[in-house]
C-alpha cells in the first residue's frame, strides 16, 4: 500500500521559514517524480515545485528563489524548503509521487500570517 505522509506545516510569519518533509513507502522511491502541490481556498490545486529522479528540479514562477526542493533516496523522502514566505502562500500542501501511477499525501497546512 502506497502511503505519503507530509509532515513540518504550520503557522508562521511573513518573512519566516519552514520545511515540510514527505515520506512515502509502498513505492520505488528512486523511479519516481515527487513533486509539492499546494491549494488555497476557492483555488484550484497547483503545482509549487518538483524533482525528477535524476535530481531535475522545476519550480512555480511564484516560488522561485525562495522554495527549494530535495530528496534523499536512502530515505524515501522529498522535502520543500520554504523562505520568505508571504500570506498568498497560505495553502495546503500536498506531496505527490508520479511514476506509473499518481499518488497523494492527506496534505499539510501552511498558514502565513501576522
Amino acid at each position: 500500500q502506497v502511503q505519503l505522509v507530509e509532515s513540518g506545516g504550520g503557522l508562521v510569519q511573513p518573512g519566516g521559514s519552514l520545511r515540510l518533509s514527505c515520506a512515502a513507502s509502498g513505492i520505488t522511491f528512486n523511479l519516481y517524480t515527487m513533486g509539492w502541490y499546494r491549494q488555497a481556498p476557492g483555488k484550484q490545486r497547483e503545482l509549487v515545485a518538483s524533482i525528477s529522479n535524476s535530481g531535475t528540479t522545476n519550480y512555480a514562477d511564484s516560488v522561485k528563489l525562495r522554495f527549494t526542493i530535495s530528496r534523499d533516496n536512502r530515505k524515501n523522502t522529498v522535502y520543500l524548503q520554504m523562505s520568505s514566505l508571504k500570506p498568498e502562500d497560505t495553502a495546503v500542501y500536498f506531496c505527490n509521487a508520479r511514476f506509473n501511477g499518481h499518488y497523494w499525501g492527506q496534505g499539510t497546512q501552511v498558514t502565513v500570517s501576522s
